[in-house]
């Protein structure tokens, strides 16, 4: 059944998804001309797909919690390599966009094996990145793509969300990137925004993964961009970006990517 929404929901973002020519906001027209259209390779994009390509090599067998059913299963990471990782498109727009922004502090929800959070991470040494995973097996497979990559600017919280999300917005001065991977449930989801936009300011960014994942997920966007704090959001299908800056327009695209 979700791939069949996810499908209807394709179909449907083709339909509505526009381009440049619908920008009329200046702002928005150079962040979606000049960065999320974006193709330029960076050097330290080879050096993460390197560690990618191990990992989906990677036959060696780990005990994976799901933290919303409470089961636990074993699963080559491979598999989860496979099934997990965000694409290198969609990667890249993350380093793009952080690259852009030149956040401080960074969130994200959802370490999975480490792929996101390095190309997060790599944008600058002097930037410190916060990621949060609930599995602790996947959590150390994570630690050894930070090791590997030699990037000393993370934290890795391990925990559930609902244990560890509070105390790590506590820990931190405020918050300029938050990318949200984590409980595709609409409830969670909506409970992880508003509680990020208690340490962020109106130059922030958030980036919520997977908004069409589901009918839940789709609910989960739709309230949220509408949320009062939501100046500008743009759906490009496999994730959504929020503008807080009240300067801007308040508008709602829907762009190709």
């Amino acid at each position: 059944m979700t791939r069949i929404i996810q499908f209807l929901q394709y179909l449907n973002y083709l339909y509505y998804a526009k381009n440049e020519h619908s920008v009329h906001s200046p702002f928005v027209y150079d962040l979606y001309t000049n960065i999320i259209k974006e193709r330029k390779s960076y050097y330290i994009f080879s050096n993460i797909e390197s560690v990618r390509s191990r990992l989906l090599l990677d036959t060696s067998i780990i005990q994976v919690t799901d933290y919303g059913t409470g089961n636990s299963t074993n699963r080559k990471v491979a598999n989860i390599a496979a099934k997990s990782l965000k694409k290198p498109k969609t990667a890249e727009l993350l380093f793009r966009l952080a690259n852009h922004f030149k956040p401080t502090y960074l969130l994200e929800l959802g370490t999975s094996l480490g792929i996101t959070s390095a190309y997060l991470a790599s944008v600058s040494s002097t930037s410190q990145l916060t990621t949060l995973e609930g599995c602790p097996e996947i959590a150390n497979i994570a630690q050894e793509t930070f090791d590997t990559l030699k990037l000393s600017n993370t934290v890795l919280t391990i925990g559930t969300f609902e244990n560890t999300l509070d105390k790590t917005l506590d820990s931190l001065p405020h918050l300029d990137f938050v990318f949200i991977d984590g409980n595709h449930k609409k409830g969670p989801t909506i409970q992880y925004f508003e509680a990020c936009l208690k340490k962020t300011s109106d130059s922030s960014v958030i980036v919520l993964d997977d908004i069409h994942w589901s009918a839940e997920m789709q609910e989960a966007w739709t309230d949220i961009k509408n949320h009062p704090q939501v100046a500008v959001s743009i759906d490009l299908f496999e994730v959504g970006i929020l503008l807080l800056d009240p300067k801007l327009e308040k508008q709602a695209y829907i762009l190709r990517f």
